[in-house]
């Protein structure tokens, strides 16, 4: 009897900490869930960028929810400070262990504060281009322009070269005419059809000339400015109005030729 009491205490005692440390856990979550909105709320006023945002959001909650966490343990008569320092000796081995989790977090917060791209920029580097979607702390996304995303981890990215295009691209366009073309009539006729394309920018200006004296024609070299992700569908376009332009006009687009001269042996 006498130790059915002591279990029934024991069931009692615990029992109403584990449910006093759930109720903590469920207020400290809701706390953090709250505080995360409402910084969220009050940095989107600021001109700031998503991924700082994220990150002070981020901070945040955590260190709501790991003052809760602090505070469930103390309920259950753990003592804070040995806990600590055993964790500071432990955490000398799982620092090594993740070691290149650390590189990345590191390099995520260094790109997100030094900015080298944004969001919505195309850039290029270790051999990988595309439209960045996202900069998170251990990695960065980009959109390739097959529509594939290419993840890269943060610690890939610092201290290597890096190309970025901003978040317009210059097309690089050519188009051959017949050496006999008036080639006044031949650019104005791509100046044209290249300001009327709405894809095209303006400003930037495009660039517009002779590029090269080939075999069989005057390459025109037609380079203009677009968005991102214009880049693809107005060179299609850009390129199939040129051609019926040109027939239209008149203006030849001539093919490769060769003259092959026979000689009569005496």
């Amino acid at each position: 009897m006498f130790g059915t009491d002591i279990s029934m205490d024991l069931i009692i005692q615990y029992g109403l900490q584990a449910a006093s440390a759930l109720l903590i856990l469920a207020i400290g979550a809701f706390l953090a869930k709250s505080a995360g909105q409402y910084t969220h709320r009050s940095l989107a006023k600021i001109e700031m960028d998503a991924p700082i945002r994220l990150l002070l959001v981020r901070v945040i909650k955590g260190i709501i929810f790991l003052f809760t966490l602090l505070v469930v343990l103390q309920q259950f008569g753990i003592q804070i400070f040995p806990l600590i320092a055993g964790l500071g000796v432990a955490g000398v081995g799982i620092g090594l262990a993740l070691q290149g989790v650390f590189l990345n977090l590191f390099a995520g917060l260094s790109i997100i504060f030094t900015k080298p791209f944004r969001v919505g920029e195309f850039i290029d580097i270790l051999g990988e281009h595309g439209e960045v979607q996202a900069i998170d702390i251990f990695t960065t996304k980009l959109l390739h322009l097959d529509r594939s995303i290419v993840v890269i981890p943060n610690r890939k990215i610092i201290g290597e070269i890096l190309h970025n295009y901003g978040k317009i691209r210059q097309l690089d366009l050519t188009v051959g005419v017949a050496y006999a073309t008036d080639l006044t009539q031949a650019q104005a006729a791509v100046r044209k059809i290249v300001s009327a394309n709405p894809r095209v920018l303006q400003d930037p200006a495009p660039v517009i000339g002779i590029a090269l004296l080939g075999d069989s024609s005057i390459n025109l070299s037609v380079k203009p400015w677009v968005p991102i992700p214009d880049y693809v569908p107005a060179q299609a376009e850009l390129y199939q109005t040129i051609v019926e332009e040109f027939r239209t006009a008149g203006i030849q687009i001539p093919f490769p030729q060769r003259e092959i001269l026979m000689l009569k042996a005496e």
